[in-house]
């Protein structure tokens, strides 16, 4: 699966340590970059889950033919007049919400004037001086434990640009390009941080955080495959315990949350390698070269004053009362941040089974069923739902919502095992049946005949069988070599494939051959 496609393999909030910024190269290696610290912000830009665009009634579903979903409004034309969406001003309040921001009651809409192919109409439908939000927060696990509090400096509403096709995959290579509008005016929530971020790894883990909270609110799949997050990062370097931000550079071409955070340990190692030597940091536009894994310049940096910013002419500022807020209040769900907690206090799990089970509410809700049914150890399931589960999915490149194992399913395993039916073992293959092809547990342990030997009399049986064939082994356990006792095990649980009862054929095996 892509990498940074939602995976229950431990990603949440961990910071992972000493990845490659180039061939040879790691974060960290360069003598000056240990006097410098980086500053890092970052800019999200999350296509909202809506059914029709910012400003008028196109489709934006994904991955319809070139040019399909286009009409005179969202393509310029003269004459037109843009309507806005009431379902994507309210994905953004929720959003807000979530982030801690505070709501305006007051915003409004502004022209955003550049030239580029993927804009049609020379200009960018914005918000610029009076966002829909700002001055929220968003906690980001660490390394360590604890947390990062990063700011949220604002929230507001855009439309999207199109899409450029580039012959030769990348704008640096291409001889040519094409451009598909189909995305343009898909309406965008872009969520701009403070430059709280210390470290590639914590924005890593911000992004995966964010992430997390967009899902669970519904109001995006974040899907970076199709572009439905997009990241630009902001990153600065200065003296260690100095609190004056340096020259910060912005990075482009960011396809991946891994991009981010190479492209990030990348250009803090070259500014502190840069003001090591006594150069000056000069404000521009990077582009995160992937193949060859370092930054290249692209621009100088475009500041407010570029984009010639003006009210839209066209659309009356947004007021949005106390009550719609309120509204919008009462419906948000149970955040990640706040359902983890809960978890460890409620179901007594670990912090890192938590984390990993919340990052995901699919995943989290799955748990809480699975738990619900079974009525037993919630740890037990957690083992199985962030273990075999995951694993298997991850293997099938399967969600967890098509997943043909029902919580209600895991839980009648799992009550199989307690009550001896079935061995910790043999359940294993059961779980694989049944991932596979959507039985039930009592269905597959009786189609393979897989049910546990109980009889006692018929192990003892197999244990003196196995004795017998291996007395080389037996008389090491009479000599006190009790690690050959496993080796008797294993031959017992070969005969009976798999299904008795380990601890029983153990102690089966010690009272018979200190019999002898």
């Amino acid at each position: 699966m892509p990498d940074e496609t939602l995976t229950m393999s431990g990603e949440a909030g961990t910071a992972r340590k000493h990845q490659t910024t180039g061939p040879g190269r790691r974060t960290g290696d360069a003598a000056d970059e240990s006097q410098f610290e980086p500053a890092i912000g970052l800019e999200v830009h999350v296509e909202l889950s809506t059914e029709s665009k910012l400003f008028c009634g196109c489709s934006t579903a994904f991955n319809a033919p070139p040019n399909s979903h286009t009409c005179p409004v969202c393509l310029g034309l003269p004459g037109v007049l843009p309507v806005v969406n009431r379902k994507a001003v309210e994905f953004g309040i929720r959003t807000a919400l979530a982030l801690n921001c505070e709501v305006a009651g007051f915003s409004k809409f502004d022209r955003k004037n550049y030239f580029y192919p993927d804009l049609p109409k020379n200009y960018q439908i914005s918000q610029y001086d009076l966002p829909l939000a700002s001055g929220g927060h968003i906690d980001v696990p660490v390394d360590g434990g604890g947390a990062r509090c990063v700011r949220i400096k604002r929230v507001h509403l855009e439309e999207d640009a199109g899409k450029s096709v580039h012959e030769g995959g990348t704008i640096t290579g291409s001889s040519f390009s094409l451009e598909d509008y189909n995305r343009t005016g898909v309406p965008l929530l872009e969520i701009v941080s403070e430059p709280d971020i210390r470290s590639p790894e914590e924005a890593y883990a911000y992004l995966s955080m964010l992430r997390s909270v967009l899902r669970y609110l519904d109001v995006s799949d974040c899907k970076m495959e199709e572009g439905s997050l997009r990241c630009d990062a902001n990153i600065s370097v200065r003296p260690k315990g100095s609190f004056v931000l340096g020259t910060p550079i912005e990075l482009k071409n960011l396809n991946s949350f891994r991009a981010v955070e190479k492209a990030l340990a990348y250009e803090a190692r070259r500014q502190a390698e840069a003001l090591g030597a006594g150069e000056r940091i000069v404000r521009e536009t990077r582009h995160w070269d992937e193949s060859r894994q370092v930054t290249v310049s692209m621009r100088r940096k475009e500041e407010a004053d570029d984009y010639r910013y003006f009210p839209e002419p066209d659309l009356v500022p947004l007021e949005i009362d106390e009550g719609w807020v309120d509204e919008v209040r009462a419906t948000l769900p149970e955040l990640p941040g706040a359902r983890r907690e809960r978890f460890m206090r409620q179901h007594g799990l670990p912090a890192y089974d938590a984390a990993i089970l919340t990052e995901s509410k699919d995943v989290a809700d799955y748990f809480e069923a699975a738990v619900a049914a079974y009525g037993g150890d919630a740890k037990a399931v957690s083992n199985w739902v962030i273990g075999e589960l995951a694993r298997l999915m991850n293997a099938t490149g399967t969600d967890i919502r098509d997943a043909r194992v029902a919580p209600t399913a895991l839980a009648a395993m799992l009550n199989m095992i307690d009550d001896g039916t079935i061995s910790g073992k043999i359940a294993k293959t059961v779980f694989e049946e049944m991932f596979a092809t959507g039985k039930t547990p009592d269905q597959v342990v009786a189609e393979k005949g897989l049910v546990q030997i109980a009889d006692e009399s018929e192990l003892a049986r197999i244990v003196d069988e196995v004795v017998a064939e291996n007395s080389r082994a037996a008389d090491e356990v009479r000599a006190g070599k009790d690690r050959a006792i496993g080796f008797l095990v294993g031959q017992v649980m070969r005969k009976t494939r798999g299904r008795a009862n380990p601890q029983a054929v153990n102690r089966l095996l010690q009272e018979r051959l200190s019999r002898d």
